[in-house]
């Protein structure tokens, strides 16, 4: 299945980022492109989301530096654009899969595309293991491990629901009952003729 896929994906490349837990170390995608797109694909996304996970930990230090902070902020708006960049890319992906499959009349939409919901569970991966790191630290009180348990518990019940939801809607797209409609984020803020103050420095 798909989800199942994802998530073993997901969980190799938290674990291989934790290897040297640096934000800055190089990245290396062990799937091929042109052999193993979705795997490329997806192994590309969850290392963007795990990096901005840790800058976003980083830049919430109260005594970094405002020159370190203000580029660590430009680091994290380059990669949220890479991340939308990259759900657009497995999108596509799914498009040019289910291109041919006879849509039915009574086909309906979904509230989000594939990709974002992949999107999602990415994220809850990197929730999971960081959660699953407090629930067992040694240095951590009693309370605090067994609170962190519970939310382990939610987040774990939270990615099969998710995982199973995803896995639902691509089975329906495949046979006609829901269609795709993708549609471009268009973000404004990035782009000098859209963003009023960089469009003013041209």
């Amino acid at each position: 299945m798909f989800t199942e896929k994802a998530n073993k994906i997901f969980q190799e490349v938290i674990k291989t980022y934790h290897v040297v837990d640096d934000p800055y170390q190089p990245f290396t995608n062990p799937y091929n492109k042109d052999s193993q797109l979705l795997e490329h694909l997806l192994y590309r996304k969850s290392w963007i989301d795990t990096v901005q996970w840790h800058y976003e930990d980083i830049i919430r230090d109260p005594n970094i530096d405002p020159v370190a902070a203000l580029d660590l902020k430009r680091k994290i708006d380059a990669s949220n654009q890479d991340r939308t960049d990259m759900v657009e890319y497995i999108d596509s992906y799914f498009l040019e899969k289910y291109k041919d499959v006879e849509v039915k009349d009574n086909a309906t939409i979904n509230t989000e595309s594939p990709a974002w919901g992949v999107d999602r569970l990415s994220i809850l991966a990197l929730k999971v293991y960081h959660m699953q790191e407090e629930a067992t630290r040694e240095n951590a009180s009693d309370a605090h491990r067994a609170a962190c348990q519970k939310k382990l518990d939610v987040l774990l019940e939270q990615r099969v629901d998710l995982s199973t939801a995803i896995q639902q809607l691509l089975d329906d797209i495949a046979h006609g009952r829901k269609y795709m409609k993708v549609y471009k984020q268009m973000k404004m803020y990035n782009d000098d003729e859209l963003n009023p103050i960089l469009r003013s420095q041209k």
